[in-house]
């Protein structure tokens, strides 16, 4: 794992870009330049330290990479390759050399590409299938820079904020895929390579990899059949990401069945694994659930209590880390869990992906069984005359669900999915401005995805793997451990999961209410039965009693000023009722329209403003 850095036409301050990409490679930092090109790598050394140095060189090609490819061993005898070194960026190098970008379909990794041809006088810049692992540039048809950080991009050039991207983030909650809050910076989408030309320096973006894809395919195979094959998929995986490191790997391990699910099968391969259990003062505690895994499996169990006294201090730099507006209150704890499995790993597995893929979300069960999508216009107008005569829920209850189905099948269009999935300012856009140009592109994504001859619920879990996932959990997890040089690995985002589980049946992952069916069936093979129908609940922290109390100063500080930056965005008397509860909302999204903007203006305090 590491960080990467370069430009075309421009000279990188180094000195900042070391300071800035240092967390992501404290082991070794290493320089190229060519002509017009330079190249930067921040090395933290996990596979091949002796001889993995970067960058590589071969024939008229030069490469730096940050990510892990798990399976390089078995692409050097797919394509005959005769390396040097046992370093799977070696391997990428001479399979590029080979196979050009078509390479990519047969990496089994997260990855963040860069490969200077110097024969064709381009720059191959691509990214792994889910979006592990991030590369932003910014091009202005002139210069070409890149980064694996936003922060490290800020740093280098004077850029300004992009208001249209910011509408769609409060709208959303999270930046679509390319999108980023700066003018002319932009994210590779996940699943795509770009071609930099070195004369013209406006990359051309491919998508090579795309999960609808998959979705359209129907597979032949029966339950039990899913079942076996889900396992040995499952079990390559762990395996390949627990034997490609030099270094101890161990393993996040909540009270849920997907990180129970990669433990269990992570202990096989170590008998000494170290697993670590995050507990803090909420209305859940999941760590007795993790305990059942970790006596079971007999793992070098670490339970890390969190009590957020350090809240105050750290949250301001916790928010900073992202480079950007981030909506996810739960990258606190992951922060938290992070610094502290650091101190005893270097590498370590999650189960990231797992609800994505198969089905996790309880908001997919009424998709399992409608395509609330494509309600007809008369149900719609009825549905929502019924809504508007509903009291507000409060708090997590069968109301709630029922109001919330009701909610969705008055929607039309994109609604329906942003209601069905963050529900932050969904509903309220006729407080915000009208110059939403940065939304359309969604639209236009959900109008592809919902155009396909595919199921309801197929339809959300690809929005969720495109948005969700891509936009907000990988973001949130990539920075969360990089913050403290920890690489998180994810054997539910491995090729062949990917490429499998999507086609299978609907009622294989929803199935008479029931979430996450086969998975829960797997899980019965190894997990206590307590576990296996454990509600998905994720890091339940106390987002409104931190709004309300100990952040309350801080938060007020921030939104309240007359000249706070996200009074751009939403009228000012909207942002004083929205505190004093004077708007009809629940008391959760209350909570999260909040946590918007306060993530909105730590950006712009802290990113945007603040000089390098």
């Amino acid at each position: 794992m590491c960080g990467i850095a370069g430009a075309l036409n421009f000279k990188l301050d180094v000195p900042k870009i070391s300071r800035d990409l240092f967390h992501r490679g404290p082991d070794e930092q290493t320089f190229f330049e060519e002509g017009e090109l330079q190249f930067h790598h921040h090395r933290l050394a996990i596979l091949d330290i002796a001889c993995g140095h970067q960058p590589m060189y071969f024939q008229d090609l030069t490469i730096i990479f940050n990510g892990e490819i798990y399976n390089h061993l078995d692409v050097r005898s797919k394509y005959n390759l005769t390396c040097k070194t046992n370093s799977d960026t070696e391997t990428i190098l001479h399979a590029y050399a080979k196979a050009g970008p078509a390479c990519l379909n047969d990496f089994d990794g997260m990855f963040a590409i860069a490969i200077y041809d110097r024969a064709k006088r381009h720059l191959f810049i691509a990214r792994d299938r889910a979006g592990k692992k991030p590369v932003y540039y910014f091009s202005d048809k002139q210069r070409f820079v890149f980064a694996s950080e936003l922060n490290a991009l800020r740093h280098q050039l004077p850029l300004e904020a992009d208001e249209e991207h910011i509408h769609q983030f409060i709208h959303t909650g999270y930046f679509f895929r390319s999108a980023t809050p700066y003018k002319n910076v932009f994210e590779l989408p996940a699943g795509c390579y770009a071609v930099v030309p070195l004369d013209l320096p406006v990359p051309i973006v491919i998508r090579w990899w795309d999960v609808n894809t998959f979705y359209s395919v129907k597979s032949p195979d029966d339950f039990d059949t899913a079942v076996r094959t889900t396992d040995r998929l499952l079990h390559e995986s762990v395996k390949r990401r627990m034997e490609s490191s030099d270094l101890e790997v161990g393993s996040f391990l909540s009270g849920g069945i997907d990180s129970g699910l990669v433990t269990a099968i992570a202990r096989m391969y170590n008998h000494s694994i170290k697993t670590f259990t995050v507990s803090f003062d909420g209305e859940y505690d999941e760590a007795p659930l993790a305990k059942l895994v970790a006596n079971r499996y007999q793992t070098d169990h670490h339970e890390i209590k969190i009590s957020f006294d350090n809240l105050l201090n750290d949250i301001e730099t916790i928010l900073y880390n992202y480079g950007e507006p981030f909506f996810d209150s739960s990258a606190i704890p992951s922060y938290y869990v992070s610094r502290e499995a650091k101190r005893s790993v270097t590498v370590i597995l999650n189960g990231d992906g797992g609800d994505e893929i198969f089905g996790g979300y309880r908001r997919y069960v009424p998709f399992a069984q409608y395509d609330f999508f494509k309600p007809g216009i008369l149900m719609r107008s009825f549905v929502n005359l019924f809504v508007t005569m509903l009291p507000v829920p409060n708090k997590r209850n069968k109301y709630n669900y029922i109001y919330r189905l009701a909610d969705l099948a008055a929607k039309n269009g994109i609604d329906t999915y942003l209601s069905a999935t963050l529900d932050s300012f969904e509903g309220l856009g006729k407080f915000q401005s009208e110059e939403e140009t940065g939304f359309q592109k969604m639209k236009e994504h959900f109008a592809v995805i919902n155009r396909s001859k595919i199921s309801g619920l197929q339809k959300i879990m690809n929005l969720d793997f495109d948005n969700l996932l891509a936009g907000n959990l990988l973001v949130k997890m990539d920075i969360a451990t990089m913050a403290h040089s920890l690489e998180g690995r994810s054997p539910f985002l491995s090729r062949d999961i990917l490429e499998y589980v999507p086609s299978l049946a609907d009622n294989f992952k929803i199935q008479r209410g029931r979430t996450k069916y086969l998975l829960r069936k797997l899980a019965e093979k190894y997990l206590p039965a307590e576990l296996i129908d454990q509600p998905k609940r994720g890091f339940e922290i106390p987002l409104k009693r931190w709004i309300d109390n100990q952040l309350k100063d801080l938060i007020a500080d921030y939104i309240l000023p007359s000249n706070s930056y996200c009074g751009n965005y939403l009228p000012k008397s909207f942002i004083e009722q929205l505190w004093n509860y004077e708007i009809k909302v629940g008391d959760e999204k209350r909570a999260k329209m909040i946590w918007t903007l306060f993530a909105l203006e730590v950006w712009y305090k802290k990113c945007y403003t603040q000089s390098a």
